[in-house]
């Protein structure tokens, strides 16, 4: 459905806005492109190479933020048409504002990025989009086969790429599958004595919401690299490890000059409940006066209500397990 913002522009106002290199891109005038009509998108499409490698960068990541922030709006069409931008950055950025999509028909164009880009900065981005298909398969939300072609494209990726950081973000995607070679996988980069894989390993063992990584996880908590500890911290959280409380309120209290360090121990916390979590978060709500953190605060709070809401369903189903279990064994005594 088009927005009412697109309906203040015509497409030829948005063209010579968009070869105009005299002034800056209307703000406004980015609305144009979200739920884009075929006949404006085949406009844009002639256009589009006319405009400079600087605006066509801008205007991608001008959708990835705002799409970021308002899930009505929707550049899916215009990030699809820039896959194939002659740009590696501009092509990468197209693949970053596709990364909320689910849209099956995406995978093939996604996997061809992974597999045949010649810049590693798009491969590496089409690795970390594919995630999302990862898991989608694993809900059962996408064909079988398709997500076996994603499980296989990433696999080939993490193990065969020359580049390192695509065969990490392969890895982190793949923290998602169930596939049997997975978890030997992340053990590897775990235990690789190289910090960058094992915060790949950390990441893709929060994705996996396997309990057997619980106690790596919390062995990281005391690394001398903070992106590691940051990452442990993180997956805790994902696992909703409830033996990692303790230790994240520890951090807290002895303090940390890392704000992202703070926000993972925050939003872990209100991932895995328990005592004393909704006071602290309210408590750093109370006290705080940037609205950025307070935006992030009210969401932790959100996130701890469904963690609380979702505990006392698993508490309730098992009563109700007990109660059978009592049931039945009474039935038996008679």
């Amino acid at each position: 459905m088009p927005t009412n913002h697109q309906h203040s522009y015509s497409f030829d106002a948005v063209k010579a806005a968009l070869l105009d290199t005299t002034a800056p891109f209307p703000p406004a005038m980015i609305y144009f492109f979200s739920d884009i009509t075929g006949e404006d998108l085949d406009r844009l499409k002639a256009v589009w190479p006319q405009v400079s490698i600087e605006r066509r960068r801008g205007l991608l990541e001008d959708m990835e933020t705002l799409a970021e922030g308002d899930t009505l709006l929707n550049f899916d069409p215009v990030a699809i048409m820039c896959l194939e931008d002659p740009d590696p950055v501009a092509r990468a950025t197209a693949i970053r504002a596709l990364w909320q999509s689910d849209q099956e028909d995406l995978v093939p164009l996604l996997v061809k990025r992974l597999q045949e880009d010649p810049e590693a900065v798009v491969r590496t981005a089409a690795a970390t989009a594919l995630g999302t298909f990862v898991e989608l398969g694993e809900l059962d939300e996408i064909k079988a086969e398709t997500y076996q072609q994603v499980v296989a494209c990433l696999i080939k990726a993490h193990l065969d790429a020359k580049d390192t950081l695509v065969c990490r973000r392969a890895l982190e995607s793949l923290g998602f599958a169930s596939h049997p070679d997975v978890q030997d996988f992340i053990r590897r980069a775990y235990e690789s004595n190289d910090d960058e894989w094992l915060q790949s390993a950390l990441f893709a063992m929060g994705r996996s919401y396997d309990q057997q990584w619980i106690d790596l996880v919390l062995h990281m908590f005391e690394h001398p690299d903070p992106q590691v500890r940051y990452e442990a911290i993180r997956a805790a959280g994902e696992l909703e490890a409830k033996a990692a409380r303790e230790l994240i309120f520890d951090i807290l209290e002895e303090g940390t000059d890392d704000e992202d360090l703070y926000d993972a121990a925050l939003w872990a916390l209100s991932k895995i409940g328990g005592e004393g979590v909704r006071e602290l978060i309210e408590s750093a709500l109370e006290d705080t006066e940037d609205m950025d953190e307070t935006l992030f605060l009210e969401e932790a709070l959100e996130n701890l209500t469904f963690t609380e809401q979702v505990g006392e369903l698993d508490l309730m189903r098992f009563d109700d397990e007990d109660l059978d279990d009592w049931l039945d064994d009474d039935a038996a005594v008679f």
